[in-house]
């Protein structure tokens, strides 16, 4: 798998934050893409083995590296009091689960750290596409505007509205993390999510594509908090920086 990152990141006694947060998005996709060799399981039970085994391998690396901080993932119950934590690192083991059993490439990990509910360091695996983004080395990104918008198999009022006023022809996309990504990449301009998320689904995509210079935000222009006690996160926009003022104005219309 090529890493979008270099050198070792090694420092005192062990790995600095965004190198460990790497590491562990690269790892667990090795893991989910030895889950599928060799076709020997499919469906749904392929997801559930992917889920399980990503879970326990970054459960046990965070415990081991970092076992003072506290975790929020979409694999572990959520309990303590954890939304009271300064440094919580939050995790999707596989985001995508539905395209990971099928067979795309389109899914996702993705790990975060955030330190009093903002994002401090964050990456993302394709594992399927041999790739990691990483906040601290990502790429801003620049280039012509491709004219299209990330979008899921069944677009919401929301993106289709946005569709329209702004002229970006709609590509569905896999996982929230492929999405992401595809912004981050230029493949698309903008990433318009109203059906509800939680906060494993964006926060380390959001940190990747705000160290790309991207603008990140609810859906009314606010800033996206993270590691709050409900950790449900209804809505959320990533675009273009050139894009955000038009973007936000559309937005402003029906939100």
């Amino acid at each position: 798998m090529r890493s979008d990152y270099s050198g070792s990141g090694l420092h005192g006694s062990g790995f600095s934050d965004a190198e460990l947060a790497a590491r562990i998005a690269e790892g667990a996709g090795e893991i989910l893409l030895g889950v599928r060799h060799g076709d020997l399981l499919s469906g749904r039970h392929l997801g559930d083995v992917g889920d399980t085994m990503a879970q326990a391998w970054i459960a046990s690396v965070l415990a081991r590296h970092r076992p003072a901080d506290a975790v929020l993932s979409e694999e572990a119950a959520d309990v303590g009091d954890r939304a009271t934590a300064e440094r919580v690192w939050i995790i999707d083991p596989l985001d995508g689960t539905r395209q990971f059993a099928s067979g795309s490439d389109e899914w996702a990990v993705h790990v975060a750290l955030t330190e009093g509910g903002k994002i401090t360091h964050a990456a993302v695996s394709l594992p399927a596409k041999g790739r990691v983004f990483r906040s601290d080395t990502v790429e801003t990104t620049t280039g012509p505007l491709s004219g299209r918008l990330a979008t899921s198999r069944y677009a919401s009022y929301e993106v289709s509205w946005v569709s329209r006023e702004l002229k970006l022809n709609p590509i569905p996309i896999g996982s929230a993390g492929a999405k992401a990504m595809a912004v981050v990449t230029g493949e698309a301009d903008a990433y318009v999510h109203a059906g509800g998320q939680y906060e494993w689904d964006n926060c380390a995509p959001v940190g990747v594509a705000l160290a790309a210079g991207l603008h990140c935000s609810r859906l009314d222009g606010t800033p996206i908090v993270y590691n709050q006690p409900y950790p449900y996160m209804p809505d959320f926009v990533i675009c273009r920086s050139e894009l955000r003022e038009d973007m936000l104005a559309s937005l402003a219309e029906i939100w």
